[in-house]
């Protein structure tokens, strides 16, 4: 089968209104399209699972009858994992991959689950049962053994083919640092795992505490790229049509590592991450760069602008490959961009890159099987060779090489590398670079004492307090004047400005700026009273309040607003303070400047005057 014939079959099976080969059931699951990368859960980076998306649905804070007419659904959700890059260049792992799902909540429970699971390997897959096998939960001191999965197993298989395991191997969750949990299957097709049953019965709290949920819920997840690889007779990933198509015989580590990474490049990018040097943002720029590099490798002696161009091609074969699927159409229409922001990054790095690549090979010189058989003392003595974490976070630092890098070049000579060394550094550097930042107010960036701004009186706490607040109503302003795609990615505020940085792909134009302004300083002659009201981080986020996706917030928080009822408030955000008591207090606003920090990210700069 091919990967989109598996797709296919997969969300034709959950979606069937009857029809089943063996029991006629009703599955009847709502296709819901893959969310994006940047998951709506300040808990994690990225998404990482099928359920995030549907996370609230399994606690209840949110209706999935209301909003999908059902309370079961089906997707096949984009993920992402870092937790494998190191691995990346073997035959199975990957940082961008997707997940088929079906889930429930409230509905069916562990029968039905495993019915179908089976169902849906021989009838529609074609996998002979004697090739299945599962594991379910044995128990442990807070989780009981998960007799109803075994008994459903067990009129299906031998029961030498029903295996218990640990907590760590048959339960999962929560996504993220609490939320919904519970025991597992793991279902197997000649010892190679496709399917995790998920019955989720519990909430996980950050002390790690379970308190059951109100309605047991069920997520399925299938890895597509494992399962693809099953069924096409193949025992590494990249040899799937999946890789093939774009990206053609891909052997060599070296081949394998860029295919993934120019894939994952691709998504990440298509869903609004650009190249910085945090968060998700560093992991694309991670992931270029190391792109870059591997290509250099893999076609050794090929000039930059030809290796940049090389990668190119590829990005273009995974846009045209992927943007055929209905849920990935936006990488069509986004082409363009996506090819920029690479090629911008690929840029910036190859003017550092031939200087640090020149003066680690002086450090650490390639180990040929020539000057091996000569046997010279000096190339020998390098086998094994330690590189210090000092000297990776210098070449990190100067030449902009990433761990990653480094721990490829290495191999090939034969070194070894002090990653806790390094990362030991990079935490010395963060620690200096924060020395005397004391006093950070909210998700704005304002410091009553810094290194590089103290607020020294009274009078200046007040300025950047009236600063502080304008930020607020920009925001809100630009989202009135633009629409939803701005989003807030970052703000600094000093005595003399506020500078706010947001997702949006073009120049403003003037007309644009000047409704922008006259909407705030129109807010601000209103005099509308600036409020808060403190609730749990779920009641703030039904009520519409912005808050900064990359901020981790407390379980409580404060939403402060501009009006006098929060549900017709002009903004309300997630914030901590420091805020006027009414909007008339912040004078009259005004836009410095506007320009461009990267691509798809804009920047403001404004000011308040008596």
């Amino acid at each position: 089968m091919s990967s989109e014939e598996i797709r296919e079959s997969f969300l034709k099976f959950f979606s069937a209104q009857g029809g089943s080969a063996s029991g006629g059931e009703e599955r009847g699951h709502k296709i819901v399209p893959s969310s994006s990368l940047i998951p709506d859960d300040p808990s994690v980076l990225l998404t990482t699972a099928g359920m995030q998306q549907f996370k609230r649905y399994f606690t209840g804070e949110l209706n999935a009858q209301k909003d999908f007419g059902t309370l079961n659904t089906a997707s096949i959700q984009k993920c992402f994992r870092t937790s494998d890059i190191d691995e990346v260049g073997d035959e199975t792992h990957l940082t961008f991959f997707e997940m088929l799902g079906h889930f429930s909540f409230g509905d069916y429970f562990k029968k039905e689950t495993i019915e179908w699971t089976y169902q849906l390997l021989t009838e529609v897959f074609g996998i002979s049962p004697e090739r299945i096998s599962a594991t379910v939960f044995t128990g442990d001191d807070s989780v009981p053994f998960d007799k109803e999965s075994y008994e459903a197993w067990a009129k299906i298989l031998p029961k030498d083919k029903i295996r218990k395991g640990s907590r760590q191997d048959n339960f999962w969750g929560p996504a993220g640092s609490e939320g919904p949990c519970g025991a597992c299957n793991e279902v197997y097709v000649d010892d190679v795992e496709v399917a995790t049953l998920v019955f989720m019965e519990y909430y996980c709290n950050p002390d790690k505490s379970l308190k059951p949920l109100p309605k047991k819920g069920v997520d399925v997840g299938w890895g597509f790229e494992r399962l693809v690889a099953m069924l096409q007779g193949k025992d590494d990933v990249f040899e799937t049509d999946l890789f093939q198509k774009p990206f053609g015989v891909s052997v060599s580590r070296a081949r394998r590592i860029i295919a993934d990474h120019i894939r994952a490049s691709v998504f990440l990018i298509a869903d609004g991450v650009r190249p910085t040097n945090k968060d998700t943002g560093y992991i694309l720029r991670r992931l270029i760069r190391r792109v870059i590099v591997q290509l250099g490798v893999d076609q050794y002696g090929l000039p930059r602008e030809m290796v940049n161009a090389a990668a190119l091609r590829r990005m273009v074969n995974v846009i045209d490959f992927y943007g055929k699927e209905k849920d990935y159409s936006n990488l069509i229409a986004q082409r363009e961009e996506i090819l920029k922001v690479f090629s911008e990054e690929s840029e910036k790095f190859n003017k550092t890159l031939e200087i640090g690549l020149k003066e680690f090979n002086k450090q650490f010189p390639e180990l040929t099987t020539k000057s091996l058989r000569r046997g010279e003392p000096y190339e020998l003595q390098r086998v094994g060779q330690l590189i210090s974490g000092d000297v990776i976070f210098y070449f990190h630092q100067t030449y902009g090489l990433t761990i990653d890098i480094i721990k490829d070049l290495a191999k090939e000579r034969g070194c070894r590398v002090d990653e806790e060394g390094f990362y030991a550094a990079f935490k010395k550097h963060q620690e200096i670079s924060r020395a005397g930042k004391e006093a950070k107010f909210g998700g704005h960036g304002i410091y009553l004492k810094t290194g590089e701004v103290t607020v020294k009186d009274k009078s200046e706490l007040e300025k950047v307090t009236r600063l502080h607040t304008a930020t607020h109503l920009l925001h809100a302003a630009l989202r009135q004047i633009l629409g939803s795609e701005v989003r807030q990615n970052g703000s600094d505020i000093t005595v003399e400005r506020t500078r706010f940085d947001f997702n949006f792909s073009r120049r403003l134009t003037p007309e644009e700026l000047k409704k922008v302004e006259d909407l705030v300083n129109e807010v601000i002659k209103k005099d509308l009273p600036m409020q808060y009201r403190e609730m749990s981080k779920s009641e703030a986020e039904k009520t519409g309040a912005l808050y900064f996706f990359k901020e981790k917030y407390p379980e409580r928080v404060k939403v402060y607003y501009a009006g006098h009822s929060i549900e017709d408030a002009f903004s309300k955000e997630f914030c901590g303070g420091p805020h006027v008591t009414h909007t008339a207090e912040i004078g009259k606003f005004k836009i410095a400047k506007e320009e461009a920090v990267g691509a798809g990210v804009r920047r403001i700069r404004g000011v308040v005057e008596p």
